[in-house]
């Protein structure tokens, strides 16, 4: 989400200052300016953290778990070009003539990120995800169109193949988004192939007016939020290195643990997450979060005919719980659920609870 460029862009320069100060203490040690073991020996634990401290951290942090996530991915494939160039990649598991889900992940992972809900739904339900575009396998469009009405488009094609029975959406964070404006843009397909939404961990508008500190990241937006990603754009291999040295360091996984759990998730998932989070193009992370800002569907909210689940993690400071109650508020035909506990990444957190609300609402809706 948005507030987080601005978290990780502080780590990411922590990191660099501990690299510089390592190597500027080994130079001055090797020319004599500093004398004693003990420089040496700071500036080589400074310069090992920087490129293995994931090592230590990630230990620390968190327990390991009996069925951690891994790249899962399936052998029922179809790519998707569109008229912008870019090509969806689009993955189908669980039965033909199952109920078909499609699952809309969030921005900066893939549709990797679903691995529990893909072993936990796919032996009843039709589970079909797909990569946004620039993301994962799915390349990103030559006209650097990454506007959430663009995501929506692209939703609406891989509908299209996902067979004759109605479906049902699944967004998490800004998958979430993509599907509220998808519904303000397709109308006519909501009843007849849509039967309907689950909103995970999301909002209804600009999400810097719904995060944790809303006030001051709202402030902070014109000034200092959107300099940083336009500059993200221009320099995105500087960017590119910095992630990686904040993964190999470890204090990666900081900023997911702060932005996306409450402290309840296992070694593997912290690892995964954090991973996901590494591999996504600066660049393409950065347009997608400019697309963000423009974000306001709350009209939309009250046009949607179909049945909705609202469910969100009851300690998600990404999308706070209070832009869940609004959606509940203003949709028509709406139920809510709350996991606990849980913050933004609860679909992986509290993944059989997830998949139990998620069956319950298909159920109802087929």
């Amino acid at each position: 989400m948005p507030h987080n460029f601005l978290l990780v862009w502080l780590v990411q320069l922590l990191t660099v200052g501990v690299l510089g100060g390592g190597i500027y203490i080994l130079y001055e040690w090797y020319e004599g300016e500093l004398v004693g073991t003990s420089y040496l020996v700071a500036g080589l634990v400074m310069i090992l953290w920087t490129f293995g401290g994931r090592f230590i951290s990630l230990p620390l942090l968190r327990r390991p778990g009996n069925q951690e996530p891994k790249f899962m991915r399936s052998k029922t494939v179809q790519r998707l070009p569109r008229p912008d160039g870019s090509v969806l990649q689009v993955e189908f598991f669980g039965p033909e003539d199952g109920q078909p889900i499609i699952l809309s992940h969030g921005w900066g992972p893939n549709s990797t990120l679903w691995y529990y809900a893909k072993r936990q739904l796919s032996d009843r339900f039709r589970v079909i995800v797909w990569d946004l575009p620039g993301l994962g396998k799915s390349s990103k469009p030559k006209n650097n169109d990454h506007s959430i009405e663009k995501y929506a488009r692209d939703l609406e094609a891989v509908i299209a193949i996902a067979g004759d029975k109605p479906v049902i959406l699944l967004g998490h964070s800004m998958g979430g988004m993509i599907n509220l404006t998808f519904c303000r843009l397709f109308p006519e397909l909501l009843v007849s192939r849509v039967s309907g939404l689950i909103l995970v961990d999301t909002t209804y508008t600009n999400p810097v007016k719904t995060c944790i500190f809303s006030n001051l990241v709202r402030k902070l937006q014109k000034p200092l939020l959107e300099p940083v990603l336009y500059l993200t754009i221009v320099l995105w291999p500087v960017f590119w290195l910095m992630t990686w040295l904040s993964y190999f360091n470890g204090s990666l996984y900081i900023t997911v643990e702060l932005s996306g759990f409450t402290g309840t998730e296992t070694r593997g998932q912290l690892s995964f997450a954090g991973l996901l989070s590494a591999l996504g193009s600066p660049s393409v992370l950065a347009r997608g979060t400019l697309g963000m800002l423009k974000f306001d569907e709350t009209d939309t909210l009250a046009t949607i005919n179909v049945p909705v689940l609202v469910m969100c993690g009851a300690s998600d400071i990404a999308t706070k719980p209070v832009a869940s109650d609004r959606m509940k508020a203003e949709l028509p035909y709406s139920e809510r659920v709350t996991l606990k506990p849980g913050g933004h990444m609860v679909l992986m957190e509290q993944n059989e609870q997830f998949a139990e609300a998620v069956s319950t609402f298909c159920a109802g809706c087929s």
